[in-house]
C-alpha cells in the first residue's frame, strides 16, 4: 500500500459524526413499552437465525476467505443502529511460511495474539498509524483473512458520516461504492474500533456476521483469485493468487483484469 499523508486525528464516534455534519432533531415517539419490547425481541430472533455460529469458522484459511464472499458483515452501535455491508473482496494469510503475514515464522507478540486465538476471533491492527484493519483468525497456527471491501447495505448516511468525519472539510461526497472499498474504508464506515481486537465473532453483541437471505451464495465461476494488495517486497509470496473477490463488483477496491482472464480460462477449461 501507498503511505497515506498524516491527517489530524478526530475522536469519532457516531454520535459525534452525526453531530458534526447535520441537525439533529430529537423526535418523541409514542411508542408502549410492551411494543417496544416485542419489536426487541423480533430483532434478536432475526439475529438469531441468520448469524454465523463458530462452526463456520473451523476452515483452513483460504476456503474461509472464499467462504465469506457473500456474507454481510453487522455493525450494532451504540444507538441501536445496525449498519450491513456484505463481503466482496478478502485475502488469505497463513501464517507460518507465508512471509506476507504477521505471524509468519510462527512469530507471536502482542499485536498479532488473535492470529493464535481460536477460528473466529477478530484481529484489529493499526497501519500507518492512524487507520486500522479488520481480520478474522481461522483454522492453522497464526492465519487470519483480511476483510478489504464491503458493498454497503443499511445505513449508508451513517456510514457517509463517520466517513466524512476522518475526510477534509468541503470534500466532495462519497458514493455508495466508494464507502467500504478497501479495509481501512469499511473499518471507519463501520466504526471498527482497536478495542474489537481479540473478541469473538461468533458471539460478540455490536459486530458479527450473518447469511445473506437475499441473494445466493457467490458460485465459485464467480470468485476471482488474485495476488494479494500492498505485499510487494515479499518476493514469491507476493505472487500467491490469495486475494479474493466477486467478479464484477463495483466495490472491489482493485480489479486485476490478468486474473480474471486466467479464471475465466480454468473455468472454460
Amino acid at each position: 500500500m501507498m503511505a497515506a499523508r498524516k491527517r489530524k486525528m478526530l475522536p469519532l464516534t457516531h454520535e459525534t459524526a452525526v453531530n458534526k455534519h447535520q441537525n439533529r432533531t430529537d423526535l418523541t415517539l409514542n411508542v408502549s413499552p410492551a411494543k417496544l419490547k416485542k419489536t426487541f425481541e423480533n430483532a434478536q430472533s432475526a439475529e438469531t437465525e441468520h448469524r454465523l455460529g463458530e462452526d463456520v469458522f473451523k476452515q483452513p484459511c483460504i476456503s474461509l476467505a472464499k467462504a465469506f464472499i457473500g456474507k454481510v458483515l453487522v455493525r450494532r452501535c451504540a444507538d441501536g443502529t445496525e449498519l450491513r455491508g456484505r463481503i466482496v473482496e478478502t485475502e488469505a494469510y497463513l501464517g507460518g511460511e507465508d512471509k506476507a503475514s504477521h505471524s509468519a515464522g510462527g512469530k507471536r507478540t502482542e499485536r498479532n495474539k488473535a492470529m493464535f486465538m481460536k477460528p473466529g476471533t477478530i484481529y484489529v491492527y493499526p497501519i500507518y498509524g492512524i487507520y486500522l484493519c479488520m481480520n478474522v483468525s481461522s483454522e492453522g497456527e497464526g492465519a487470519a483473512v483480511l476483510l478489504r471491501s464491503l458493498e454497503p447495505l443499511q445505513g449508508q448516511p451513517v456510514m457517509r458520516q463517520l466517513r466524512a468525519a476522518r475526510r477534509k472539510e468541503g470534500a466532495r461526497q462519497l458514493k455508495d461504492k466508494e464507502l467500504c472499498n478497501g479495509p481501512s474504508k469499511l473499518c471507519q464506515a463501520l466504526n471498527i474500533p482497536r478495542s474489537f481486537d481479540r473478541r469473538d465473532l461468533a458471539s460478540d453483541p455490536e459486530v458479527w456476521l450473518e447469511k445473506d437471505g437475499s441473494t445466493n451464495p457467490a458460485e465459485p465461476h464467480n470468485i476471482v483469485s488474485a495476488p494479494r494488495i500492498g505485499i510487494e517486497s515479499h518476493g514469491e509470496w507476493a505472487k500467491k493468487p490469495w486475494r479474493f473477490y466477486l467478479r464484477g463488483h463495483p466495490c472491489v477496491s482493485v480489479v486485476n483484469k490478468e486474473a480474471e482472464r486466467q479464471s475465466g480460462n480454468v473455468m472454460n477449461n
